[in-house]
């Protein structure tokens, strides 16, 4: 196996920067929060940066920050629990229809997703009336949700149940993909919805308000933490992780949709559970590295310990991976989440217009409109760089390509 090197920033009263990035584009404002980070006096052994970082609220995604005694609510974000599910089928390419814009817009119908921006008017990436599904799946949530709004009541008015199997907006998906043996795959990408919003960014407020209550300074207000053994610190570890329960949920209740709704689609019988992947890429974990037991956060980033299997999609129209984790501690056992943006979505809107879009996207049954141009390859790093950036920490198991991709 070649071995990639990794580059380590180091500076007066901050823990080390390792990051992994050889061939890929960091910018300057990643590397200044990157800096900011390293700085909080918790931080344990060094910060690993995965190569598809890039500048994030408060903090930085594609980051891996391990901390003792302390958790930074900005450093796992708002979309709590946000991740990838996977599963490979027993259908071929040649089993799919020649027009691919039925399973398409069967998957559309299945699928709540987008959501409406009138003031008033309905969130069409919501549920009217929610399904069986989704009320058993919520079941299982309930009793630990009502101990969460006992002590914050305001979490009460959120859309929890109504969002439960709906995937969201921006770079949100539902692809059907081929891999390099022609297998069908079905992919999908989201999180914790409008309740792990809620929760994040009460709790990041919260955090805020602790910080001027004790008169702490911080490089960035958005670097704000709970202290172990403080008021918040105990409540926030219970929500984030009912919250990331929530998003895999969330994730294998669309995954049995959209099963269903090929099923309608394509006339030949077929299972859907010969390989499947539920990961995680916005949370916290409880792990042991370098002998102590410590909380890490990854926003933008995937565990990938020995043998354990991970998804790193490409952008909308390229590739992506299913892939095996090395085990690398250095990288605190992690790889990227995707390709990571290198172009703000304002920045895209204004540089890529439909045609580029069109052409980016000829081979994938999907959206063509200007309201998709900021999720189009050109708004991302290339993923052949990220992978490449990367391969001391994960090696490929299967390469895929989109066919049919369903954007928020």
């Amino acid at each position: 196996m070649s071995i990639s090197s990794h580059e380590v920033v180091s500076a007066a009263g901050s823990v080390p920067i390792k990051l992994w990035t050889d061939g890929v584009p960091v910018e300057p404002e990643a590397r200044a929060q990157l800096a900011n980070l390293a700085k909080l006096p918790f931080v344990r052994h060094w910060i690993a940066v995965m190569p598809d970082v890039h500048v994030g609220k408060g903090a930085t995604v594609g980051s891996v920050v391990p901390t003792l005694g302390a958790i930074v609510p900005a450093a796992v974000g708002v979309d709590i629990g946000c991740g990838m599910i996977a599963t490979r089928t027993t259908l071929t390419a040649s089993d799919l229809p020649d027009n691919l814009n039925a399973l398409r817009t069967e998957i559309e119908k299945a699928v709540p997703h987008g959501r409406t921006a009138v003031r008033g008017g309905r969130d069409k990436g919501s549920w009217d009336s929610p399904p069986p599904a989704a009320i058993d799946g919520w079941s299982l949530l309930i009793d630990d949700f009502r101990r969460i709004t006992e002590k914050y009541p305001k979490l009460k008015n959120s859309n929890n149940l109504s969002h439960l199997g709906t995937l969201g907006t921006g770079n949100h998906f539902v692809e059907v993909c081929l891999d390099e043996a022609q297998h069908v795959w079905f992919m999908l990408h989201s999180g914790s919805r409008g309740i792990g919003n809620a929760i994040g960014s009460l709790f990041i407020e919260l955090a805020k308000k602790d910080m001027r209550r004790w008169f702490i300074n911080l490089p960035d207000q958005d670097l704000a933490y709970f202290a172990e053994g403080s008021e918040h610190f105990d409540d926030y570890v219970f929500a984030v992780e009912w919250a990331q329960a929530y998003a895999k949920m969330n994730r294998a209740l669309m995954m049995q949709a959209v099963i269903d709704a090929a099923r309608r689609v394509i006339g030949k019988p077929f299972e859907a559970a010969a390989e499947a992947v539920n990961c995680h890429h916005n949370y916290v974990s409880r792990e042991h590295h370098y002998g102590e037991n410590l909380m890490v956060t990854r926003k933008g980033a995937v565990r990938a310990r020995k043998g354990e299997l991970g998804i790193i999609p490409g952008s909308m129209g390229a590739k992506s991976f299913i892939v095996r984790g090395l085990g690398n501690a250095e990288s605190f056992h992690s790889c990227s989440h995707g390709a990571g943006r290198v172009m703000s979505r304002t920045k895209a809107r204004k540089l890529i217009s439909v045609d580029d879009h069109v052409k980016a996207t000829a081979h994938v049954e999907c959206r063509k409109d200007e309201e998709v141009v900021d999720e189009s390859p050109a708004a991302y790093k290339s993923i052949d760089a990220v992978m490449a950036a990367q391969r001391d920490l994960v090696e490929i198991v299967h390469t895929l390509r989109q066919v049919v991709c369903v954007k928020g």
